[in-house]
């Protein structure tokens, strides 16, 4: 993914769109990751972190939220999946924050309820600029195949830090691990969908009555 600074087409509702775009690289002595965003995007997505089940999500996220993505990364998954899913949730709430710059003329409040089967998860998200999560899943398997289901909250930690959100999970109702996490992804990416698209009676403001977020 190439930035510009050049204007987009107009939106439908007559709103010109800049190429709201960002690349990050993050590299520990445990992980090196790089996430590529386009929030103006059609949901294409490349997706390889090594953990199969969290590629598989990151396509939640793109592909419901019209975002392209581009996730790449390598780390220490001999020991474990915890650091590479947490450092992926990281990388891709800076990218967030990078590519929403001072978040003027968006919609700031996303929210959306997602079935999946039995499981129904509420998200409501806020990019407030006040990092803050309330998770009320409960997943009721240690696993997901390989996939350590304590990592969904982990992941959603890293991005709420990195991306400056307030988020709120809520699970209403669910009985199947995988269900209730693809449904809390594909909300969580509608909500996000929402936020940040541009207010055309705002597009040119800051959406907080402080002037500032």
């Amino acid at each position: 993914m190439q930035t510009s600074d050049r204007p987009r087409e107009l939106s439908p509702n007559g709103v010109q769109l800049l190429n709201r775009m960002a690349s990050v690289s993050r590299k520990t002595g445990e992980t090196d990751v790089h996430v590529s965003i386009n929030l103006d995007g059609s949901g294409q997505c490349v997706a390889r972190t090594g953990i199969p089940f969290l590629d598989h999500m990151l396509h939640q996220i793109s592909s419901h939220g019209l975002i392209d993505l581009e996730v790449q990364a390598t780390g220490d998954l001999e020991i474990d999946d915890h650091h590479t899913n947490e450092d992926v949730g990281i990388t891709l709430g800076m990218a967030l924050a990078k590519a929403l710059g001072d978040r003027k003329g968006i919609v700031r409040f996303g929210h959306f309820l997602a079935p999946l089967d039995e499981a129904l998860v509420q998200v409501v998200l806020d990019f407030s600029g006040r990092p803050h999560l309330s998770c009320g899943l409960e997943i009721p398997t240690q696993r997901v195949g390989t996939y350590d289901t304590q990592l969904v909250r982990e992941f959603f930690v890293a991005i709420v830090n990195h991306s400056q959100m307030t988020l709120h999970l809520r699970q209403l109702d669910g009985i199947n691990s995988h269900h209730i996490i693809e449904a809390t992804f594909k909300a969580f990416a509608r909500s996000l969908r929402m936020a940040i698209e541009i207010d055309p009676r705002r597009a040119s403001t800051i959406p907080s009555s402080k002037g500032v977020l």
